[in-house]
């Protein structure tokens, strides 16, 4: 099965290429404003992209943010149609680090959420509060204090390392091994995603059912193969009635493994019972709205 585009909307479509147009514009009041900007290095270092894809660099340059990119912030459509935060993102990147224009699309999740945290520091600062429950005094709370420049890349898995300009890889299940061939999620996978999720809400909707099938759905845009076997019919059928449960959750662990991402990890230390256990940082309202009450 070979990679289709991302089927668009007419609106993401002029979207695209308002932002293709806006690019030189960008760099030229960037470079007669003296603009402040930052190279950001990506957690993929690049590596998994193709080698004349511009963010095979492995950085890319963003801009400070403006009270401009504030007005992004608080459009309720953008809000809304849950957007708001990928406008932000593509309004705020300039290029590759070296001068060249990226597709927003091309983007690997793990590496859009290094810019998310870049954009938050670059627009509000480092340090970020939030208040968590304590896991081991449940009636109590705790407020963290969390330096965002300090968040590290998790360490690149060594089959990224050693395959360079590649973006699918295989699992083997160890339980009907059978091998299923599988691409790395980008922004467009994901939108390629809502979209499919869109379709198939509206039939379920028809039909009354109210099953969640967002993990299925998933799996069958990022599934290019199984057992050698591309036929988009096949795949579909074999996530639906062949994909086995205990199977699912090790491929999905496995691809958690091996996806380049920032390591947003902590380890939370009871200020009641003195314990420890590791947790996600969360991210909250104040992460892009630290003045909500305004």
């Amino acid at each position: 099965m070979s990679d289709k585009p991302t089927r668009m909307s007419d609106s993401d479509l002029k979207e695209q290429l308002a932002d293709e147009a806006n690019f030189t514009t960008k760099q030229a009041l960037v470079k007669e404003t003296k603009f402040p900007t930052e190279i950001i290095d990506l957690p993929s270092k690049g590596i998994p992209y193709p080698e004349d894809n511009p963010l095979s660099s492995g950085k890319l340059e963003i801009k400070y943010m403006t009270a401009k990119e504030e007005d992004i912030l608080t459009t309720q459509s953008y809000i809304q149609q849950g957007i708001v935060l990928d406008k932000l993102f593509k309004e705020m990147i300039i290029s590759n680090g070296e001068g060249k224009a990226v597709k927003y699309n091309d983007l690997l999740v793990g590496d859009k959420n290094a810019v998310m945290v870049a954009a938050r520091v670059l627009g509000y600062g480092k340090d970020y509060e939030v208040t968590v429950t304590d896991p081991f005094s449940p009636e109590d709370t705790q407020t963290m204090n969390i330096d965002l420049t300090e968040i590290p890349d998790k360490p690149l898995n060594k089959l990224i390392l050693d395959n360079p300009n590649v973006n699918t890889f295989e699992w083997k299940s160890p339980i009907s091994k059978k091998t299923i061939k599988f691409k790395l999620m980008t922004h467009g996978t994901e939108k390629k995603i809502e979209y499919a999720l869109k379709d198939v809400k509206k039939k379920q909707k028809k039909l009354k059912d109210p099953v969640d099938r967002s993990l299925t759905t998933r799996y069958k845009n990022i599934i290019v193969a199984v057992d050698g076997n591309e036929d988009i019919n096949d795949i579909n059928k074999f996530v639906d009635n062949d994909l086995l449960a205990m199977e699912s959750r090790q491929f999905r662990a496995y691809i958690k493994e091996l996806q380049p991402d920032i390591d947003m990890s902590l380890t939370f230390v009871s200020d009641v019972t003195g314990d420890e256990r590791e947790m996600e940082i969360p991210i909250e309202v104040s992460f892009f709205w630290p003045d909500s009450g305004i």
